[in-house]
Formats: C-alpha cells, structure tokens, sequence
C-alpha cells in the first residue's frame, strides 16, 4: 500500500514538473499572446455594441418623454374644450 502511493506522489510530482515545462514554453507563451489578443477584439467589439445600444436607448426615452407630453397636452386641451362647451 505505501509503495503505490510513493509511485503516485511521484508520478503527479513527473506530471507537475513537465506540465510546467510545457506550460512556460516559446510555444505556449505564443499561444497565450493569441488568445490574449482574440479576447481584447472582442472586448471592443462589446464595447462598441454596448455603446450603440446606449445611443439608442436614450433616443428610445427621448421619444417616449415626446409622446408622453404630447399625450398631456391633448388631454388638457380636451379638458378645457369641455369646459368650455359646458359654460
């Protein structure tokens, strides 16, 4: 029983050393540029997006306070036109 979990240990300590061997290689570094890279264009395009639908959203509210105060303005005049035809 102890020999198999030297035999582990030691494994996983092989296993760790070369997987940080491959992991600080010329190679891997490339690849970690690579995604860096592919993830900093999609955050801009985000951005981008996220800018946009924030330009729209206040038109979109720009318009619907629009309508709301013309939608006032009808019922007031229609209250005093009644008030009118009643006096």
């Amino acid at each position: 029983m102890k020999w198999s979990k030297l035999g582990l240990f030691l494994g996983g300590v092989l296993f760790g050393t070369a997987g940080i061997k491959i992991l600080s290689s010329k190679d891997a570094k490339k690849v970690y540029t690579h995604c860096t890279a592919a993830v900093l264009r999609a955050k801009d395009t985000v951005v981008d997006q996220a800018t946009v639908l924030q330009e729209n959203c206040t038109d979109i509210y720009e318009a619907a306070k629009q309508i709301n105060e013309e939608r006032v303005a009808k019922e007031q005049e229609a209250e005093i036109n009644e008030e009118t035809a009643e006096a």
